[in-house]
């Protein structure tokens, strides 16, 4: 441990599984008191807040609680998401609808709610969980590259809007990474995907944590608005 986010508070949505709980681990690992917000207790020990991240309400109660005890957050997360795949012309309205709300509007929630106590304190980070899809498409996805692209606009408007309060705000944009999310897709269709990908393998989450550790510690002090392609190379 090298101590790159030592007494740091940071804040990850979608911290029960995955991405969000390799990035809660590897924080913590670096000193950081790390608060998981989801709806379901990740197994690990971090501290953990049960939120919806779809209700407005929800978001400014867990917000609320961590701020009374730790009175100020260094770093925000927004990792959660879900995927309501399907073509588009038989794409439900709700399926469209769930999609953006716990993918984008989640993350503009959450980022407004933490943004007000970073401006008081003329610091912090904010890193969005977009995807290779939200760069290139992908088709049965439009609602979720949609979502992952609206995260990108996001992040760059955020990031000329908050700098001059040294406030960063970045994006990581995965690839086919193994997550429970992509262990429900057919053999055929992973073995497929691998076919795309130059390093020739899927990633892990790990290695999304530890692009997710540069970029929210001082070791990226110099870098906002920037979207991190960690992907194997399959956006190339």
């Amino acid at each position: 441990m090298s101590g790159l986010l030592s007494d740091k508070i940071c804040v990850v949505t979608g911290a029960s599984r995955g991405i969000g709980l390799a990035i809660a681990l590897r924080f913590k690992d670096e000193g950081a008191r790390v608060y998981g917000l989801s709806r379901t207790k990740p197994d690990a020990d971090i501290f953990w807040i049960s939120c919806d991240i779809t209700d407005e309400s929800s978001i400014e109660s867990a917000i609320h609680a961590i701020t009374q005890k730790e009175n100020r957050i260094d770093v925000l997360v927004n990792n959660a998401g879900i995927t309501r795949d399907g073509l588009f012309m038989r794409m439900k309205t709700e399926d469209w609808d769930a999609v953006l709300t716990a993918n984008l509007r989640s993350a503009f929630l959450l980022s407004r709610a933490v943004s007000r106590l970073m401006l008081k304190q003329r610091s912090g980070c904010i890193l969005n969980m977009s995807s290779v899809v939200g760069l290139h498409g992908n088709g049965g996805q439009a609602n979720y590259a949609a979502s992952k692209a609206g995260l990108i606009g996001l992040t760059k408007s955020l990031a000329k809007e908050l700098s001059s309060r040294n406030i960063r705000v970045n994006a990581i944009a995965p690839g086919y990474i193994e997550t429970s999310m992509t262990a429900v897709l057919p053999e055929s269709v992973r073995e497929n995907l691998k076919m795309t990908i130059p390093l020739q393998r899927p990633g892990r989450p790990e290695e999304v944590a530890e692009a997710a550790l540069f970029l929210c510690s001082d070791a990226a002090a110099y870098i906002t608005g920037v979207v991190l392609n960690v992907d194997g190379g399959m956006g190339m």
